[in-house]
């Protein structure tokens, strides 16, 4: 079996693949504070629950954007399966191509969505990926990273709403059932799901109207988040939720790891 790790600021995203199958996956609250052996009993624990023990994996792979969690967790994670993980990084040879002015910049997770897209959809791909922050990522089908945008993420705009604004209670994002709310938690919602999948939209407008090439790139939505915008936006065509743990299942491969 195959151990992923998909380390963001705010969440941690674990995924489990039996051969070429997703099987399981959980998401964890990012902690800086967690020592390896915290790390280490929460991967043995979900695998439990799971059905499965940590000596069934016999790879694992990360991707980071967190940097003081992941000496820790990467560290757990080879207590409790016996094997460090692979980490996504410059000095790792993958067939992309960063493609903007300076590419040690660019994020893992980006990186790792830019393979999964050119793999999985052989087409040009504006992936809005819906964490911490909502990113767009520009890729080319054969797998060029020509750059993107980055924008506060939902939950970060709605908790900043309520902290600005003493009178505005901190709001759950539940889907709203009209645009001009009767209740102050109605129009909190109105205004963060529907203006952030306008925003969306209006920005995957804009990139394609500057893509270099003559193709129409398609929009990919990922991301813990995703599902609380898609339902209404008018230009995401496909969602796939854990599109950068089937990358980091590539990556598995591409750098010859068997599972």
């Amino acid at each position: 079996m195959l151990l992923v790790a998909d380390i963001g600021n705010t969440e941690i995203t674990l995924g489990l693949f039996v051969s070429d199958q997703l099987v399981a996956q959980w998401r964890l609250t990012t902690v800086v504070t967690r020592t390896p052996d915290e790390w280490a009993a929460m991967v043995t624990s979900y695998l439990g629950h799971a059905g499965h023990s940590t000596d069934e994996i016999k790879a694992t792979v990360t991707a980071s954007v967190a940097p003081r969690v992941t000496e820790p967790l990467c560290s757990g994670i080879e207590k409790a399966v016996g094997t460090m993980p692979v980490q996504v990084g410059p000095g790792l040879n993958l067939p992309v191509i960063l493609d903007v002015d300076d590419p040690l910049q660019v994020g893992a997770d980006r990186i790792v969505n830019t393979l999964a897209a050119a793999r999985l959809y052989s087409a040009d791909t504006i992936v809005v990926d819906f964490g911490t922050a909502t990113t767009f990522d520009c890729i080319t089908a054969e797998g060029r990273f020509l750059g993107g945008v980055i924008a506060p993420g939902l939950r970060a705009a709605a908790d900043e709403l309520s902290h600005r604004a003493a009178k505005l209670p901190a709001t759950d994002l539940t889907a709203p059932e009209r645009v001009i709310g009767r209740r102050t938690e109605e129009c909190i919602r109105a205004g963060v799901l529907y203006g952030s999948a306008d925003a969306v939209d209006g920005i995957v407008r804009r990139i394609r109207e500057e893509w270099p090439t003559e193709s129409t790139p398609i929009a990919v939505a990922t991301g813990g988040l995703a599902g609380k915008v898609v339902p209404f936006s008018k230009e995401i065509q496909k969602v796939e939720p854990y599109l950068t743990l089937w990358g980091l299942k590539i990556v598995a491969a591409h750098t010859g790891l068997t599972w």
